[in-house]
């Protein structure tokens, strides 16, 4: 038998006035626009269009193991990544800042404290698969 926590999905996420949301004081969510270094993670940047940008960290979202897509408007993404045991629900929020052509992110846990490290293994796991990508053709 697993257990499941899948924790209520947050209302309160997305941009506002070019800001993901901030961390919690807990050390389960990292976030690429966060000064303190507990929650701190670089954000990816990119050259060209921030549409190709766009298909890009989609699809290297979309690599990531149990993670789906919830929603999407073109400059910002909400996704959710289940762990593979108990089925805890991360989210995670991408914002394509065309002007400042970077992409910031947010990974959090919906519950509990300590997430080992997982949240940001997940960005700099979507970075590596970002940058390492071949260009469209």
């Amino acid at each position: 038998m697993t257990l499941s926590f899948f924790g209520k999905r947050p209302n309160d996420l997305g941009v506002t006035d070019g800001q993901l949301k901030s961390c919690p004081d807990t050390p389960n969510c990292v976030n690429s626009q966060s000064t303190d270094s507990e929650h701190a993670i670089l954000p990816i940047p990119f050259q060209g269009p921030a549409a190709e940008a766009g298909e890009k960290i989609r699809s290297a979202l979309l690599q990531q193991p149990r993670t789906q897509i919830v929603s999407d408007d073109g400059d910002y993404i909400h996704a959710e990544s289940r762990s593979a045991l108990f089925r805890f629900v991360d989210d995670v929020e991408i914002y394509i800042d065309a002007e400042q052509q970077v992409i910031h992110i947010r990974s959090a846990s919906r519950v509990g404290r300590s997430d080992l490290g997982v949240n940001r293994q997940r960005v700099e796991s979507i970075r590596k698969t970002f940058t390492n990508a071949p260009p469209e053709p």
